[in-house]
């Protein structure tokens, strides 16, 4: 059975390219262009993995983060932002992201970024 990814991302050019990429890799890819319809598929679709930006409209990266893992939803995410700050790629893995990966980035690196989270989080669940 194919892996489910949610791509949380608001910019349509790296929402499409990555949508094809993950669709030519084998995964199910739905596309959320808004914080608030991510964070509502999250909730309601359970995907087996997440990749988002941090910068979108209606909800924040960050606050889609912080409001999934309080409710206990441990599905693995990966932010996915121009934001190259520090303080920011420490504020988004304490808040309970698995990767954060800078744009702009390789469609082979972040492929390979997702089978790692998956492949952990498959070991997890055992």
């Amino acid at each position: 059975m194919k892996k489910k990814i949610l791509l949380i991302e608001d910019e349509p050019g790296i929402g499409m390219a990555v949508k094809d990429e993950l669709e030519f890799e084998g995964y199910q890819v739905d596309l959320a262009e808004d914080g608030v319809t991510g964070l509502e598929s999250i909730l309601h679709d359970q995907p087996d993995l997440v990749v988002m930006d941090l910068m979108l409209p209606g909800k924040n990266g960050f606050e889609i983060c912080r409001e999934v893992r309080r409710k206990g939803v441990t599905t693995p995410i990966i932010m996915l932002t121009a934001r190259t700050q520090e303080a920011d790629k420490v504020k988004g893995l304490d808040l309970g992201a698995d990767d954060y990966v800078i744009k702009p980035f390789s469609l082979a690196d972040l492929t390979a970024r997702i089978r790692a989270v998956l492949r952990r989080s498959e070991k997890a669940n055992f």
